[in-house]
């Protein structure tokens, strides 16, 4: 079964060049997960995002490793499949800390108050970003077409985690992540390492004409809109958004060297037997969660 599960997400990676360069399957007692390589070479910190696949969760649409506690899952399911991956991750489960994500761009800085516990309890309200220096703790967003936005200060060894949606990209949370760490840390943006996880791609999110609009607001300068938005063919009033671009884009304003920035590739919506998508399940769907900690 672990060789089965390593098999369907080594070929999810496969199918698009980008991804097999950046990404690859690792699978820890019997929880497959997806590991960026730029961040081997460094042993203070461990970064991986969860797939479907290696959970307890056995409603069909939720199967089976679903971290959303309100799609329609039991709270024990939850909180085991929490316990699992962490199990897999070599850490402890009561040291997560959740936010409840609300599509907006607060970022909080984080410590031991803010630990799940034995109920594995979101602890943050109204919060999308988080930043620590505390080792030990594991930093977890949830995204099921959303943007997981990760950020390493390699100098410094902070980190941070960002929920980025089309709202939040659009608020450029990404870059007030940065802002965050530069003010709590010192941190410089030419020492951080960013991470843009599975999420949707451009060909798969399609958007209406008001979101479009607002996105040529915000990056409509010297043509870069034209990356990120474009009219969707046969069509007056719909548009295909690109967030891994956006978020590029607001990336390497804030000063992120390109050489630092790392895209998945993965699409959730292409890989939807592999990977939580809303767009593709209609909103019948789990959780992903990305996680990350200092070790």
């Amino acid at each position: 079964m672990v060789e089965k599960y390593k098999e369907k997400v080594e070929y999810m990676i496969k199918r698009r060049e980008m991804s097999s360069k950046e990404c690859y399957c690792e699978v820890n007692k019997g929880v497959p997960m997806i590991r960026f390589r730029c961040l081997d070479g460094y042993d203070f910190v461990s970064l991986a995002f969860s797939t479907r696949l290696g959970g307890v969760t056995d409603k069909d649409y939720l199967s089976s490793l679903n971290f959303g506690w309100d799609r329609g899952d039991k709270e024990e399911n939850v909180r085991e499949n929490y316990r699992r991956m962490c199990k897999a991750l070599g850490t402890d489960y009561k040291k997560l800390i959740l936010s409840d994500q609300v599509h907006g761009d607060k970022i909080e800085y984080v410590d031991e108050r803010y630990a799940a516990g034995e109920k594995i309890e979101k602890k943050l309200k109204g919060v999308d970003g988080m930043v620590t220096d505390k080792k030990g703790l594991t930093l977890a967003t949830s995204f099921a077409d959303c943007v997981p936005l990760f950020f390493i200060d390699t100098v410094g060894k902070v980190i941070g985690s960002s929920h980025s949606g089309w709202r939040g990209t659009v608020a450029r949370i990404g870059q007030k992540t940065i802002k965050k760490m530069a003010e709590q840390f010192g941190s410089r943006p030419e020492d951080i390492i960013c991470i843009i996880g599975p999420s949707i791609c451009r060909k798969c999110y399609e958007v209406s004409e008001d979101v479009a609009i607002e996105f040529i607001k915000e990056f409509g300068r010297n043509g870069i809109a034209e990356n990120i938005v474009m009219r969707k063919p046969e069509t007056e009033d719909k548009f295909l958004l690109n967030l891994w671009e956006a978020n590029r884009v607001q990336l390497s304003d804030a000063g992120v060297p390109d050489k630092n920035i790392h895209i998945s590739g993965i699409c959730t919506c292409c890989n939807p037997d592999i990977l939580y998508s809303h767009r593709a399940s209609r909103g019948k769907r789990g959780n992903l969660n990305g996680f990350i900690r200092l070790t």
